[in-house]
């Protein structure tokens, strides 16, 4: 049985794959700011009208026991997401148009490919 650790890792895999799919360039993964936690992906999202910084919450299930995995983001993860959103572009020399934080749900059923579930801009 897979353990709470590996479930997660597999879900931030999944999510790194997927916005690689999309045409992001990952900049980091599971960056740490002492007290304030971690951030799970850090992406830049390129494209003809958009070049924006995106912190990814990646939240991972293996059933819905307890609802979807993006319901699992509450308002103070959010608040915390913000803190360390602005502790990464302190210490990185990355420069954006835009920034944002985005939720990836990412759902583990056995036998079958994650189902991924991008919600673009989580906001209040």
């Amino acid at each position: 049985m897979d353990t709470r650790r590996s479930i997660g890792a597999r879900g931030e895999d999944a999510a790194a794959d997927y916005v690689t799919g999309l045409g992001w360039r990952v900049l980091d993964r599971n960056w740490r700011s002492g007290r304030l936690g971690e951030l799970d992906l850090v992406a830049r999202e390129c494209g003809d009208r958009c070049d924006s910084i995106v912190f990814c919450e990646v939240k991972t299930r293996t059933g819905l026991g307890f609802g979807a995995p993006v319901e699992a983001i509450t308002w103070n993860k959010l608040d915390r997401l913000r803190r360390l959103a602005l502790a990464w572009l302190g210490t990185h020399e990355a420069t954006s148009a835009r920034v944002r934080i985005d939720a990836i749900g990412v759902l583990l059923l056995p036998g079958r490919e994650p189902q991924i579930n991008h919600v673009r801009g989580v906001t209040r």
